[in-house]
């Protein structure tokens, strides 16, 4: 095929990849890749494409195989816990989850500032007791009793929650 009959035909051919990556689940700008790529390569192979019946048909198949490994490269999305939570709990358990939280949140403030800093550091940046002490500039074994004593704190408040 020549240059100028490619030309003609090929807006065609690229409206075709578009349509055919918007049906599979592409966005419009994935689709837009997509149908560039199909033109690259149809471009590539110009010579041969009179020997072939439908290249309407490669376009459809190109567009599809170069989608789906354009969405196999992708990363997977994680899905974060309160997604996980909200697929698989009740209403109700949402609700009585956000109160939970919502307590535990409260108690946590209403303990003494070293306590409540310990118990962060150690518990969310995931720090050891040695790295704990020596940003603090105490014992390490004072971490380890002033850890216990929040601990020890927030489970007997838990246990006289649970009660009522």
């Amino acid at each position: 095929m020549e240059k100028n009959a490619f030309e003609q035909i090929a807006r065609t051919w690229r409206e075709k990849a578009i349509s055919v990556s918007l049906h599979y689940g592409a966005g419009r700008e994935e689709a837009e890749d997509i149908a560039q790529d199909v033109m690259l390569r149809l471009w590539q192979m110009h010579h041969e494409l009179e020997r072939y019946q439908s290249v309407e048909a490669i376009v459809s198949l190109m567009s599809k195989h170069l989608l789906r490994n354009h969405q196999r490269r992708k990363p997977t999305e994680a899905l974060n816990e309160a997604t996980v939570v909200g697929l698989t709990t009740s209403p109700h358990e949402e609700l009585e989850s956000k109160e939970n939280e919502q307590w535990l949140h409260n108690r946590l403030a209403q303990l003494p500032t070293t306590q409540r800093t310990l118990l962060y550091m150690r518990q969310v940046e995931r720090r050891s007791h040695e790295e704990i002490a020596q940003l603090l500039g105490i014992e390490p074994t004072s971490v380890s009793t002033l850890l216990a004593r929040a601990r020890r704190t927030l489970l007997q408040e838990i246990k006289q929650r649970n009660e009522l």
